[in-house]
């Protein structure tokens, strides 16, 4: 009897699959409030994302992380509302910013804190305005959203994270076990029949025939085929 293979053990969960949330700068969003100005205070690094985190001081004294935009400084003003000025780093609502500006942490819908164009380097563009603000996703899709929907102004920043190696395979291992994800990955048919269902064997075999029928139509027939019968001669009585 085999034991549960590792995508079931990281379903269940557990210590040695969970993301090291403690390390994490926490939630990261749009402000709740409609209208604010602030202050950058630091820009940070955060273990659990791609892009860089602005801690941003309000004018009330309250304290929040947003997405750094590409170009944002230590000290910079950044400014909230419907009234804020179209500049880097600003967030206002998608009815407000013209058409063809790359935007980030888009919302989807109005309040949620920003859901679409997050990793680093990745930025959205505004397309059109109407009853609802067509937007154009990093992934090249179009989705249509209310014009209340708010937006920080800019691209995400760090862009250029895959262009640094990592020179060290442990480093690899620590970026991915900081977002829950598992680096090194072997295939079943390599493992033991114990650890994997495709384990074990004579040669790599997942389980099922690999094979292709003799039978089977053009196109199909391709690849390994079914062991045939011998067509040698049959041994005749005389």
């Amino acid at each position: 009897m085999g034991k549960p293979i590792r995508p079931q053990r990281r379903g269940k969960g557990g210590s040695a699959y969970r993301s090291p949330s403690h390390r994490h700068r926490g939630g990261v969003r749009n402000p709740r409030t409609a209208k604010a100005k602030g202050v950058v205070a630091m820009l940070d690094d955060d273990p659990g994302r791609t892009a860089p985190v602005a801690v941003v001081i309000y004018e009330d004294g309250h304290r929040e992380n947003m997405l750094a935009a590409e170009g944002m400084y230590e000290g910079q003003t950044i400014h909230v509302g419907e009234d804020a000025p179209l500049a880097v780093g600003n967030i206002l609502p998608l009815g407000r910013i013209p058409e063809g500006t790359a935007v980030c942490n888009v919302e989807l819908k109005p309040g949620d804190g920003g859901k679409a164009a997050r990793a680093a380097g990745t930025h959205a563009y505004v397309v059109s305005h109407g009853e609802k603000t067509v937007v154009k996703l990093p992934s090249d899709r179009f989705i249509s959203v209310s014009p209340d929907c708010r937006a920080v102004v800019g691209s995400v920043a760090g862009a250029g994270r895959v262009e640094r190696p990592f020179l060290k395979a442990g480093k690899v291992f620590h970026a991915r076990r900081s977002r829950a994800r598992e680096h090194f990955k072997v295939k079943g048919v390599a493992m033991n029949p114990v650890n994997h269902p495709h384990g074990g064997g004579g040669h790599p075999h997942v389980g099922v025939p690999s094979t292709v029928s003799v039978h089977a139509p053009p196109g199909r027939k391709v690849g390994r085929l079914s062991p045939q019968p011998k067509k040698g001669k049959k041994n005749r009585r005389k």
